[in-house]
């Protein structure tokens, strides 16, 4: 496993060496996420999958969103397929979650292979059924046709994923449509400015221009010689996005910097 992870990791070196560098959405920087999200998904399956079959009791909101996020991750932001881990483990964390309330209330679980589904599973159930309508069809534009996912498509699927899973993930994919929301109402802004001469629209660019030349810079260290990203590094990076966009994206690059750097401080 080691050799293969490290044959992965001179690979992606070599690519990049060739590219003159990582930048954002060159060939490297799509296969470092890629390796990334592959291993993710291992170690979140492997998890999830030992707790289904020796201990499904056990499984909870937050073991079914971990492993949902990891397949949707890898596969490239597209919800993973009925019948997969993850909807097993959704399925288990709603059946678990409605024999403890049913337990607290002193009254029988129906959940199970016998009988009708308990209100609150079924209840469950269809929080997550509505989420994943709309994860596929926001998800489907986040990759097709980026520039016409809207503001109420990404405020929809925020407000299910809340009521799916009582949270939010960090740099899940409503995270990643109010970022993308957030980058199409900036170029709208500069497309109706730009004929005037309104000197924000340059201001805009150059923060974004900015941002940019830190995000390459740190992007090649985490491809490169991860151990040597610093807290300026990370700081620079968080700061310039901030500017940038207004916000940083959850589980974004500039988060990705300041996990390495919390990993490189340790002893």
């Amino acid at each position: 496993m080691a050799t293969n992870r490290t044959e992965a990791g001179a690979t992606i070196s070599e690519v990049a060496q060739a590219e003159g560098g990582t930048t954002k959405g060159s060939k490297s920087a799509q296969m470092q996420s890629e390796l990334t999200k592959q291993r993710n998904l291992k170690a979140t399956a492997a998890e999830v999958g030992s707790k289904l079959e020796t201990a499904p009791g056990s499984i909870t909101k937050g073991d079914a969103q971990a492993i949902h996020r990891a397949e949707s991750r890898a596969l490239g932001g597209q919800q993973p397929q009925s019948g997969s881990l993850s909807s097993q483990a959704q399925h288990e964390a709603a059946v678990n979650e409605g024999a403890t309330s049913t337990s607290r209330n002193g009254t029988m679980s129906t959940s199970g292979n016998a009988g009708p589904v308990d209100p609150t599973v079924q209840s469950q159930l269809d929080r997550q059924a509505n989420f994943d309508d709309a994860a596929s069809k926001v998800g489907s534009k986040l990759m097709n046709e980026p520039g016409n996912v809207t503001k109420d498509e990404a405020d929809l699927l925020h407000s299910r994923e809340q009521r799916a899973f009582g949270t939010t993930e960090k740099g899940g994919l409503a995270s990643q449509a109010q970022h993308q929301v957030a980058e199409n109402e900036g170029a709208t802004a500069q497309r109706s400015t730009r004929a005037s001469g309104n000197p924000n629209v340059q201001s805009q660019k150059d923060r974004q221009a900015n941002f940019e030349d830190v995000a390459a810079k740190v992007r090649d260290k985490l491809v490169n010689e991860p151990g040597n990203v610093t807290k300026a590094d990370a700081d620079t990076l968080h700061s310039r996005e901030q500017r940038a966009f207004g916000h940083t994206e959850k589980g974004g690059l500039a988060a990705q910097a300041q996990h390495q750097v919390a990993e490189n401080q340790k002893p």
